[in-house]
Formats: C-alpha cells, sequence, structure tokens
C-alpha cells in the first residue's frame, strides 16, 4: 500500500484518542436536550427549599437559558488561549491537560443535585465549555498535523464524527429509562468523567505532532522517529522535506499574532474564510435543531419525540461515517456547496411543513422528513469540513491564531442561536427557519466564488494560492509576511 495512504496502528490510536475530546464536545452539546423538564423540576423545588414560593417563570427561564448557554460562554473564553496551550506545551500534552477541566466539570455537575444548588450546574457547563472550547482547536490541529497528506480530510472528517457520536449518545443515555429521570440526571451530566480519565489513560502512549517536534521544538530526530511510527514505513523523507521547507518559512517570519491576521491584506482572505466557512456551521440552523429538536418534534405532534430527535441523531452519524469515505474523492468545497444547498431545500420543506401542520395532520411526517434531510446534508458539507479546513489555510507560523480566531467565531454563533431561537422561533413561529434558508444561501454564494479547494494538496501549496491572489500587492508585504503563507526562497 501507498505509504501515504496507509493507516497505521499508531495513527489510528492518536487520531482515536484525540477524537475522544470531540465525542466530549459533542455530548455536553447534545446532553442538556433530552431532562429540560426534569432540571426545571429540580430548580423550582431547590427554589421552593429556600424562599418558601415557587420559582417565577422569568426566573426560570432564566436559570435554564443560563445553564444552557454558558456552555458557549466557556468555549469563547477558551477557544481564545489555543495557540498559548499548544505553542508552549504541544498537541499531545495540552489536550492530556484540558482532562482536569474535564473532571472538576463532572464532579460539579454530577453533585449539584446531592447539594442543592442550580449555581454548581452552571459553573459546571461553564467549565465544561472551558474545556470543549479547547478540545475544538486542539483536536483538529493535532490530527491534521499527524495524518498523511492524502488521508488528512478523512481523518480530519473523525472529529466531526466524534461530536456527532457524542450527540447520538447524550441523546440515547438522556432517555427517561436509562438515565433522563429524577434519580439519574446528575449522572447523565457527570457522565463525561468517564471518556475523560480513558483520554487520560490512552494518550501517554500517543506520540506528539511531529511537526510541532520538527518546527516549533527543532526536535529533528524526535519528529522522523514519530513520523516512522505513524506511517508505517522508513521512508519519511517526502514528510521531513515538506516539514523542513515550512520550518525555514518559520524562521524567516515573525510571530503571527490574532490582530495581525486581520491587520495584514496577506493574512486576510484565509482568516475570513476560514470565519465565514465556522459562521456557515453554526447559522445553518443545526444547533437550533439540535438544542430545540424535542420541542420541534412536539410542535409537529410526534407521538415519542424523543425517539425522533434520536433517530435525527442516528441519521446525523450515519452521513459523517458517509463524508469521511467521499471527503478525498468529491473535495471539501464541492461537498460543503452540496450541505449547503441540500439544507436551504430542506428548511423550507421544513417551513411549509409547519406552517399547514394545522390543515394537514400528515405533515408531521413531512416535518420529521425535512429534519433528518436536513441534518443529512449538514454532515455531507457544513458539519465536518469548516473544523479542519482551517488547519489547511494556514502554514505553522500564523495557524495556532487562525485556529484560535475560527473557534472563537463558532462558539460565539453557537452562543447567539442557543440564546435568541427560543425568542425568535416563538416571534416568526413556523417561519423561523426561513432565516437559516436566506443565511445558507448567502453562505453558498460566498463559498462558491471566494473558498478554494484544499484536496490533495499540501499545507505550503494551499498557503502559496493566497500568496498569488495577494501577488498584485506584493509590494505592500513585508518578506516575513509572504513567508508565512507558504512563499518560498524562489522570493
Amino acid at each position: 500500500m501507498d505509504p501515504g495512504k496507509q493507516i497505521t496502528f499508531p495513527l489510528l490510536m492518536s487520531v482515536g484518542a484525540a477524537v475522544i475530546g470531540s465525542l466530549q464536545f459533542g455530548y455536553n452539546t447534545g446532553v442538556i436536550n433530552a431532562p429540560q423538564k426534569i432540571i426545571e423540576k429540580f430548580i423550582n423545588e431547590t427554589y421552593v427549599e429556600r424562599y418558601s414560593e415557587p420559582i417565577p417563570e422569568g426566573s426560570l427561564t432564566g436559570i435554564w437559558a443560563l445553564a444552557v448557554s454558558m456552555f458557549s460562554v466557556g468555549g469563547i473564553f477558551s477557544s481564545f488561549s489555543v495557540g498559548f496551550f499548544v505553542n508552549r506545551l504541544g498537541r499531545r500534552n495540552s489536550m492530556l491537560i484540558a482532562n482536569v477541566l474535564a473532571f472538576i466539570s463532572a464532579a460539579l455537575m454530577g453533585f449539584s443535585k446531592m447539594a442543592s444548588s442550580w449555581e454548581m450546574l452552571i459553573i459546571g457547563r461553564f467549565v465544561v465549555g472551558l474545556y470543549s472550547g479547547l478540545c475544538t482547536g486542539f483536536v483538529p490541529m493535532y490530527v491534521g498535523e499527524i495524518s498523511p497528506t492524502a488521508l488528512r480530510g478523512a481523518l480530519g472528517t473523525l472529529h466531526q464524527l466524534g461530536i456527532v457520536v457524542g450527540i447520538l449518545i447524550a441523546q440515547v443515555f438522556g432517555l427517561e429509562m436509562i438515565m433522563g429521570n429524577d434519580d439519574y440526571w446528575p449522572l447523565l451530566l457527570g457522565f463525561l468523567f468517564i471518556p475523560a480519565v480513558i483520554q487520560t489513560v490512552v494518550l501517554p502512549f500517543c506520540p506528539e505532532s511531529p511537526r510541532f517536534l520538527l518546527i516549533n521544538r527543532n526536535e529533528e530526530n524526535k519528529a522522523k522517529t514519530v513520523l516512522k511510527k505513524l506511517r508505517g514505513t522508513t521512508d519519511v523523507s517526502n514528510d521531513m522535506q515538506e516539514m523542513k521547507e515550512e520550518s525555514r518559512q518559520m524562521m524567516r517570519e515573525k510571530k503571527v499574532t490574532i490582530l495581525e491576521l486581520f491587520r495584514s491584506p496577506l493574512y486576510r482572505q484565509p482568516i475570513i474564510i476560514a470565519i465565514i466557512l465556522q459562521l456557515s456551521q453554526q447559522f445553518s440552523g443545526i444547533n437550533a435543531v439540535f438544542y430545540f429538536s424535542t420541542r420541534i418534534f412536539e410542535k409537529a405532534e410526534v407521538a415519542q419525540p424523543i425517539y425522533a430527535t434520536i433517530g435525527a441523531g442516528v441519521v446525523n452519524t450515519a452521513f459523517t461515517v458517509v463524508s469521511v469515505f467521499v471527503v478525498e474523492r468529491a473535495g471539501r468545497r464541492s461537498l460543503h456547496l452540496l450541505g449547503l444547498m441540500g439544507m436551504a431545500g430542506s428548511a423550507v420543506l421544513m417551513t411549509i411543513a409547519l406552517a399547514l401542520l394545522e390543515q394537514l395532520k400528515w405533515m408531521s411526517y413531512v416535518s420529521i422528513v425535512a429534519i433528518f434531510a436536513f441534518v443529512a446534508f449538514f454532515e455531507m458539507g457544513p458539519g465536518p469540513i469548516p473544523w479542519f479546513i482551517v488547519a489547511e489555510l494556514f502554514s505553522q507560523g500564523p495557524r495556532p491564531s487562525a485556529m484560535a480566531v475560527a473557534g472563537c467565531s463558532n462558539w460565539m454563533a453557537n452562543f447567539v442561536v442557543a440564546m435568541s431561537f427560543q425568542y425568535v422561533e416563538k416571534l416568526c413561529g413556523p417561519y423561523v427557519f426561513i432565516i437559516f434558508t436566506i443565511l445558507l444561501l448567502i453562505f453558498f454564494i460566498f463559498t462558491y466564488f471566494k473558498v478554494p479547494e484544499t484536496r490533495g494538496r499540501t499545507f505550503d501549496d494551499i498557503s502559496a494560492g493566497f500568496r498569488q491572489t495577494a501577488s498584485a500587492g506584493a509590494i505592500k508585504h513585508s518578506p516575513e509576511e509572504l513567508n508565512s503563507l507558504g512563499a518560498d526562497s524562489q522570493l
């Protein structure tokens, strides 16, 4: 087998261990949906214990919205720290240390009922948000840097697969007969302790990113040893040559800060693409579907809404698996365009179904089909692609800052959707998804005209494409800036 396409056990173990962080992110995104009424009941009972009167409805809605949204707030804060950790501690060690946050949040949420404290629940959601925000930066970066170029898209998609499997596990565990009940909901929220233990045990046996070892630490022999183990071959000269070229560029370039990504005309195009792709994921409406899926199915008068939600989770997982196999054949850009257009069509169908529900009862089945199609198209493109394409758009120097900006954009959009969807839905009724349809069409137009195809191209080659775009104004750019985007000695 071509060494560039060989999946070795060390590579599989390293990617698998990293993707546990993605699973945690997915689990904590989905876990809060099913037990909403039970947790609201706990908040009310705690309020009665403290103040001897039932909680006002407005206060209950506020506390619940805070518990949901603090997850995103934590993610916004920690996503800015990604570069700080990965440049000082390395990619693998950063993932390892982040588990401290997972253990703290599991304890806070798991013991919140025993302590009769909704504050512990809210703080726990914030801390697990901090953890998840770090994971969304660490995992795609680590996976992208240890993967062979020919497999970078397929293995990069596993980050999204981890997220959707986490969401599905949360939905199944959230069933009343399992942990979605009065007795076991603290265990449901504290379950993230177990994956955190597994990751803490497995990660020390995984290698550090060879790119980090060579480019950041200048440890060539270690990097070569790690590459031989990951590739399953003694000849890693091509990989070493590519990394050495990138290392030479880094020596010539100054350190790129977050502000410089926006100030320099040379970085501006790729960072805008990175941000818009992250926004296309969150403002597509997918989080509105997952945060409030059970309620949407209730409104559509589905007899067992929780099972319909789990069905959406199964579709979600199945189509992510499909995208793992097609992303290297069809390309990132094509799949993203297909996903956006398919989601727009599904959103229109969902709007029609919800609007006509009163007149035609069978429209409830159409709404289920529309949601399933919406989720399927999401996992074909807007789900997996924004996560790993950001790592592909930048060379080693600006990459950590770019990942931090992209991650923060994603989390801020996540927060906006989580906080506003309930109110917008009350205002717009069944026509709420028309807003998402318009946004999806805008993202489609942007992707068509601005996003390059990155399939099968090295980091250096992709960056050089942006350099050529900016070459008309190259006289305005410093050599250090040109080097950061893949300029070589020919300059």
